[in-house]
């Protein structure tokens, strides 16, 4: 393995654009929930007619589809992943637009009979009104809890931006209840993921910036050593991956 500051140097150089992680390939390494968010996702579309995706990133996933409805939208805020989505989704039909600061969507109301979301921010309440009766939210989110343990090694105490229980499965569940949606399915599951050198947790951490608000490599250097040791001693750092899958539909009455 290199010297840490080598691997240090080399995430910090790491170029990262729209939502592609294929830098830590083999560097890290996350265990598949028990369900496949693709899957479920492939056979939504193939009933659907009308989909909006939610904060698309670089819009790869939904380039990859298999197939798209006739009617297809995507939503993206953060300014870097606009042009990389434009140009990815542009080709294929798909226009790219802005959520509203207040998370509202510029569609009208019943635009959609599917919306999708992985890992992304949504308001319940525009959710039931940019769906048609019977339409289907299809979400996969990161729990609170995600990857806790990189914090309790490197700051204890100090918690990710988006923690606590606003997201377990049941409050995010019990949200889409009370803004009128029947939730078919809500499911939640802790599986392993694995470090394999300091530099994948640095790369990590400078993307996934909530995961510890105001890291820097100069702030935790003392901490990151010795998560370096830890790596090269046991040949990798593991934590648990906290992922919820939410189905939830817009009843007709």
């Amino acid at each position: 393995m290199k010297p840490f500051d080598v691997l240090v140097f080399e995430a910090q150089q790491a170029h990262f654009a729209g939502w592609d992680f294929s830098w830590l390939e083999g560097r890290y390494e996350e265990t598949p929930p028990s369900w496949n968010y693709r899957e479920l996702v492939a056979q939504a579309t193939h009933h659907a007619t009308a989909m909006l995706d939610m904060d698309t990133g670089g819009g790869e996933f939904l380039a990859e589809l298999p197939e798209h409805p006739p009617l297809t939208w995507a939503t993206e805020n953060w300014e870097p992943n606009i042009p990389i989505a434009e140009a990815r989704l542009n080709r294929m039909g798909i226009q790219v637009v802005q959520r509203g600061e207040d998370g509202s969507l510029p569609f009208d109301d019943g635009t959609f009979d599917l919306v999708i979301n992985r890992h992304g921010s949504y308001t319940p309440a525009e959710l039931f009104r940019v769906l048609l009766p019977g339409g289907i939210f299809l979400t996969q989110q990161v729990g609170g809890n995600n990857a806790i343990g990189l914090n309790e090694f490197l700051s204890p105490g100090i918690l990710p931006e988006y923690s606590g229980e606003a997201f377990s499965i049941l409050n995010m569940a019990d949200d889409l209840r009370q803004a009128g949606f029947r939730v078919r399915q809500a499911e939640s599951v802790g599986t392993p993921g694995c470090f394999y050198d300091i530099g994948a947790v640095v790369y990590y951490l400078q993307v996934i910036s909530w995961q510890i608000p105001g890291f820097s490599v100069e702030a935790y250097e003392g901490p990151l050593r010795a998560l370096d040791a830890h790596i090269r001693r046991n040949g990798r750092f593991e934590c648990i991956s906290e992922r919820h899958l939410l189905i939830a539909e817009r009843p007709f009455a």
